[in-house]
This record gives structure tokens, C-alpha cells and sequence, in this order.
């Protein structure tokens, strides 16, 4: 059984309405079986730098604490079984895309040839030191290769990571995709959904973790977010990515992220496409 943890963390969003982002993932939250749902309780304060670089970090560092023992609690403590169990997995649901982190480690941990599927309108990979804001989700994905103050154990190679449909960086990002070795699968490579997966399969690796911001997808599909990116994947072609991606590789875990609705409305407006994208990776 897929089993849920709702993490309304807030505090790596650079956005003026990041609070917002607990109003989404509460939102989702209301659609899930309860049975098969944890709510990690995020630190109500915004949190301190404390010299990390990273705005609100003592926060961030709380939560990231808190989810890896909620994903451990989850697992039994034991060896993830999802490679054998259809739908064994977890779904961790944001708030912002910094709650993937602490959950791809986790998974990397028990799987050493995890591969991660990164669908993001941006590329997330700054550091403490290039970010202009300061903010970790612009740090997200660069935390999954790259040990930092809140990925220690950052365990997954850069020639293992794909960042898919993201279209707009920031120049140390570019920089970063030049130098580093990830791959990045742009919105229209994405129109065959094959081509994604053959680059993964080129990664040699045997298990996969994808993580979904929701930003990923066009304005026309999805009003709740808070950094909106023209041209964008419409949600049949992103979930069909993923149906392709879990017939070829064993999915052991996943997240889905940036869900913030302005008002009430957005949340009926959007919920269809998120519900949709949600029930691909669970």
C-alpha cells in the first residue's frame, strides 16, 4: 500500500505567499486515505540562518529531522520492500520541494543504484553562496548530489539525476548544468515519454525516485503556484511520463510539491490536476 506524509514546510520558499503552501498541502491531504496518511508537524516559526546561508535553517533542519524519522517509522524501520511490492512506496507531499530531500536520501540509503527524476520548472541548483535569496528550495536539487549544511548525506551521484521540463535558471545554474553532469530533458524532449526514460535507463541505475513540483506544468493546467513558468507540460503528458517511467524502473519513492493555492477557489480549480498527478506517483 502507498502510504502518504504531508509535510507543510514552507520555510525554503522564497515566495511572498509561502505560507500559502500549507494551505496546499493540507488541501491534498483532505484527499488521501487517512489510513494510510502521517502529518509531519512543521515548526510553526520561521527559523534562524544560524551562518548556514540558508534562510530559515534552524527550521529547515527540524523538519528535514522530522521526516526522515517519520519515512523510517513508515518503513518499519527495515528495508524498504517496494521493489517487490506494487504501490510499497512512499509519497511525501510539500509544501515546498526542500521536503524531497531528506526523502531521496532516505531512499538512496536503502538503494544504491537509485536514480531521481527531478520534473521542476527550475533548476534548483544553487548554493548557499550563489542563491540571491537565500531560500533552499533554489538549493533543492543541488542537495540531492551534493553533500551541504542540510544534505549531509547526500547520496545519490549527479550522473544519476535528471531534471526534466525545467525552463528557467538563473547563470550559476546554467553554469552548473554545463559543469556538473546531470542530464536535463527540456519540455519538449518530454513529448515522448520514452526519451526520458531511456535516460535513466542510461544511468545504469536499478530503482528510481521521482519528485514532482507542481510549477513543472503550464499556467493553463494549474493556478496554485507561486513562481508560475510559461510553456510549461501540460498534465497528460507529465503523467504519462511517469506511467512510462514506472513500466521500465521500480519506483521506491516519490514527492510531490508547491501546491499554493491564493484562495479557496484555486483550490477547486486545481485539485482535478493535482489529484491526477498524485495517483501517478502513488
Amino acid at each position: 500500500m502507498t502510504r502518504f506524509i504531508v509535510v507543510p514546510q514552507w520555510q525554503g520558499s522564497p515566495s511572498t505567499r509561502s505560507m500559502t503552501l500549507i494551505d496546499g498541502a493540507d488541501a491534498i491531504a483532505g484527499d488521501l486515505p487517512r489510513s494510510a496518511t502521517v502529518r509531519v508537524d512543521v515548526p510553526v516559526e520561521a527559523g534562524e540562518a544560524l551562518g548556514s546561508g540558508i534562510r530559515r535553517f534552524s527550521s529547515l533542519q527540524r523538519t528535514r529531522d522530522l521526516v526522515d524519522a517519520a519515512l523510517i517509522e513508515t518503513d518499519g524501520a527495515t528495508a524498504d520492500t517496494s521493489a517487490t511490492t506494487p504501490g510499497g512506496h512512499s509519497v511525501v507531499v510539500g509544501g515546498d520541494c526542500g521536503v524531497a530531500v531528506p526523502a531521496i536520501a532516505h531512499s538512496a540509503a536503502r538503494h544504491p543504484d537509485l536514480a531521481v527524476v527531478w520534473f521542476d520548472a527550475h533548476a534548483d541548483l544553487h548554493t548557499p553562496e550563489s542563491s540571491p535569496s537565500g531560500a533552499f528550495s533554489g538549493m533543492a536539487l543541488r542537495a540531492v548530489f551534493e553533500a551541504g549544511p542540510l544534505s549531509p548525506d547526500a547520496g545519490v551521484p549527479v550522473d544519476r539525476v535528471v531534471l526534466a521540463g525545467a525552463r528557467e535558471f538563473d547563470e550559476p545554474e546554467i553554469e552548473a548544468v554545463r559543469t556538473s553532469g546531470l542530464t536535463h530533458l527540456g519540455v519538449e524532449d518530454l513529448a515522448d515519454p520514452a526519451r526520458l526514460a531511456d535516460a535513466v535507463a542510461a544511468t545504469g541505475a536499478g530503482s528510481l525516485y521521482v519528485h514532482v513540483d507542481l510549477d513543472v506544468l503550464d499556467p493553463a493546467a494549474i493556478t496554485g503556484v507561486s513562481a508560475a513558468v510559461p510553456f510549461g507540460l501540460d498534465v497528460p503528458t507529465l503523467t504519462n511520463a511517469i506511467g512510462v517511467l514506472r513500466g521500465r524502473f521500480p519506483l521506491v519513492g516519490a514527492s510531490v510539491s508547491g501546491f499554493a493555492p491564493p484562495h479557496p477557489e484555486a483550490v477547486v480549480d486545481d485539485m482535478g490536476s493535482v489529484l491526477r498527478v498524485v495517483g501517478a506517483l502513488a
